[in-house]
């Protein structure tokens, strides 16, 4: 089995587990390190998580400024879009924690500095990561990594089957004719998804039971490849747990 599960009896008990626990890793990260790098995902999953963290009054503990913030992917359009991860995640938490702005790394809109050109974009992202990193290094350490479970199992843009899911080098990619709308989007790569220290992966309702019992059952899914180099944490509901 691809990492550790915990199964909790409903949405919204597994969004506030998990929110408990972000606080919790958070916390300790910044202990450890002074400061933490959190990668947030979008979905269903990561706007209940987002949500729950918002109210949570323990968020409190963490020192929000010396949290670096990254998204796994993007839909490429313009900036504000309510489709966009960014824009989500900023509504749900974001805007009302006391971040620091440099600290924020949004993944590129279609009307940003790179215009439309998806590939420049991409590779934009790929030089902000690694001016984050260590010398040397094209990653800086993800302290968390937080992923939604697709219901065909991608995490991130990474989908069975299509290319992105094939790319083994570098760590930011343009992503095209995505079988998810909208078709064009911005994505970390799979090497670069296996490098956090924890990876947490977020699934709720029956319509995710099939493609999470493929996954930690070993099929070669977006979902049942990532795994943290510290721990690999499946959070689910009871019903997407159903046919573990």
């Amino acid at each position: 089995m691809n990492g550790d599960v915990i199964i909790l009896a409903d949405p919204e008990l597994m969004a506030a587990a998990a929110a408990a626990r972000l606080i919790t890793a958070l916390v300790d990260a910044q202990a450890a390190r002074g400061h933490a790098h959190l990668v947030v995902t979008g979905g269903t999953g990561g706007a209940a998580v987002q949500q729950a963290v918002a109210a949570c009054a323990a968020r409190d503990a963490v020192d929000w400024a010396a949290v670096d913030v990254w998204w796994g992917d993007e839909r490429f359009l313009p900036s504000g879009d309510p489709e966009r991860n960014e824009t989500q995640a900023r509504g749900f938490l974001l805007d009302a924690l006391p971040l620091d702005p440099a600290r924020m790394h949004p993944m590129p809109a279609s009307d940003g500095a790179f215009g439309d050109d998806v590939d420049a974009a991409a590779a934009g992202y790929a030089a902000e990561l690694a001016a984050a990193a260590t010398p040397g290094s094209a990653l800086p350490v993800f302290d968390v990594l937080l992923l939604g479970v697709g219901p065909d199992g991608h995490v991130a843009s990474l989908f069975p089957g299509h290319p992105g899911f094939a790319v083994h080098e570098g760590t930011a990619i343009a992503v095209r004719n995505s079988p998810k709308p909208p078709p064009t989007r911005i994505s970390l790569t799979l090497p670069a998804l296996q490098t956090a220290r924890q990876t947490w992966l977020l699934a709720t309702g029956e319509g995710k039971a099939d493609v999470v019992g493929r996954a930690l059952g070993g099929e070669a899914l977006p979902s049942g490849s990532v795994h943290g180099t510290e721990r690999t944490l499946w959070l689910l509901d009871r019903a997407a747990a159903a046919k573990l």
